[in-house]
């Protein structure tokens, strides 16, 4: 049996592995961990709601982030949920910045009372609605169609419902407790 050695192929090195070699300065961990995570963040910076454009530059703001600080890293082997904590901060940073930049129709809206939310209140709000879209993102196709119908009003019909679904009425409210059911499946797992 040959005992192992630093030359290992890139896909049998750890998460923790290339950390390490990384933060000594080899460049071709760096190239790899970036290659293993860049898709992940990508979809992440996407269930935000981002564009393309907006969810690359999320995901390159989040490699300069753990390039500055990969050092400090205490559990190199934690990479991949640390990046995920840091592509979804720059995620709702950049859905905030956007909020903000949102024109004010008259003066009267600057005053209007707060409605109690804290910052950390609406980070959290905008973490658990992308988490949903994206768990309605899996679900099949006519879940998803029923389930957005459904709540795209505040009295819901399922009439129009079975009329664009091609679904008979009687079968609406089912599907919609099954479809339901599936939606949190996915968020239990996700």
């Amino acid at each position: 049996m040959r005992p192992a050695t630093k030359n290992l192929t890139r896909h049998a090195r750890s998460d923790g592995q290339l950390v390490s070699e990384a933060v000594a300065g080899d460049t071709v961990s760096w190239e790899e961990l970036v290659r293993r995570f860049s898709v992940r963040l990508h979809r992440i910076a996407g269930t935000y709601g981002l564009d393309n454009a907006s969810a690359a530059d999320v995901v390159q703001t989040t490699w300069l982030r753990a390039f500055e600080r990969l050092h400090m890293l205490r559990d190199p082997a934690a990479v991949g949920g640390w990046l995920v904590t840091i592509t979804r901060r720059e995620s709702v940073s950049v859905v905030r910045g956007r909020s903000r930049e949102r024109l004010v129709d008259t003066y009267d809206s600057i005053d209007a009372p707060d409605d109690g939310r804290t910052p950390e209140d609406e980070i959290a709000a905008l973490d658990q609605n992308a988490q949903v879209r994206a768990a309605l993102q899996r679900l099949p196709q006519r879940d998803r169609k029923l389930l957005t119908m459904l709540m795209a009003s505040r009295t819901p019909s399922y009439t129009a419902a079975s009329a664009a679904l091609n679904m008979p009425v009687g079968s609406i409210g089912p599907t919609r407790a099954r479809s339901l059911a599936a939606l949190r499946r996915e968020l239990v797992h996700s």
